[in-house]
């Protein structure tokens, strides 16, 4: 069974100010003091969560996803988080709140935030996703959402085929507030015991141009729910090697997940 080492990067970030983030984030991935593999920023990394696309928002040909291959490439690396996505139409532009997913040789698949953060106006500025992402690397099959996300547990279930499972890391980038910071801790545990698989959580740390404090506490859970880490109020790089054969363990001496209810989302 293969490991994957991944890096994830608490920070504050620099509001609606897309140079600067991306030169805060180049600073710190280099500053990552030991070989990894897939390095997992926030949500809305380039300009923290803003409810300004039309200003803000860049075609995937644009500067940060050209960032994104460039840092990838140069490092070895897969690096994953989202930006604000425009797709132009023959009608009026759509935006996306769009996770990344870069591969060190310039492939990429992308996966668009499924549920819009209605209590702060996400879902008047942006469209809702579709479709999941699950990516694979060495042998390990990862579901990637987006902070809201989390809220809704079978937009995370494990669909199982022949009791086997649909995917072994969650991976949550997020920008969420410290007032609700209870929820997103409870939830992040909830997620990896009800699927028995890893959770990785990456938030943010700091006010946002709208008041709004993050205390950061990312977070990285293993399939009973114990924590590995988690770190609050400070920003911080921090990495860990993930073992695929404590998780086929877990699977094997309690095997809950045959017992789960056969569904397919539309």
């Amino acid at each position: 069974m293969s490991a994957l080492t991944v890096s994830i990067i608490q920070t504050n970030l620099h509001w609606e100010d897309k140079m600067a983030n991306l030169q805060l984030l180049e600073q710190k991935i280099n500053a990552i003091p030991v070989k990894t593999e897939l390095v997992v920023l926030p949500e809305m990394f380039s300009t923290g969560f803003s409810m300004r696309p039309e200003a803000l928002a860049e075609t995937m040909e644009g500067d940060t996803v050209q960032w994104m291959k460039r840092i990838a490439a140069q490092k070895k690396i897969i690096l994953t988080g989202s930006v604000i996505i425009k797709e132009l139409s023959e009608e009026e532009p759509a935006y996306y709140n769009r996770l990344i997913w870069m591969l060190p040789n310039g492939q990429y698949g992308v996966y668009d935030k499924r549920h819009c953060f209605a209590f702060a106006g996400e879902d008047e500025h942006y469209t809702a996703g579709t479709k999941r992402l699950i990516a694979s690397v060495k042998g390990w099959k990862i579901n990637l959402q987006i902070c809201y996300d989390l809220r809704f547990p079978v937009w995370a279930r494990q669909q199982t085929t022949n009791d086997e499972a649909e995917y072994d890391l969650l991976i949550y980038v997020a920008n969420w507030p410290e007032r609700r910071s209870h929820a997103w801790k409870t939830l992040l545990q909830a997620r990896a015991i009800e699927n028995q698989c890893y959770v990785v959580g990456v938030n943010r740390v700091g006010n946002d141009g709208n008041s709004i404090y993050h205390s950061g506490d990312s977070m990285i859970v293993d399939p009973l729910g114990e924590v590995l880490y988690t770190k609050k109020d400070e920003e911080d790089i921090f990495t860990i090697t993930l073992d695929k054969t404590q998780l086929q363990s877990v699977r094997e001496r309690l095997p809950f997940l045959k017992d789960a209810d056969a569904f397919r989302l539309l």
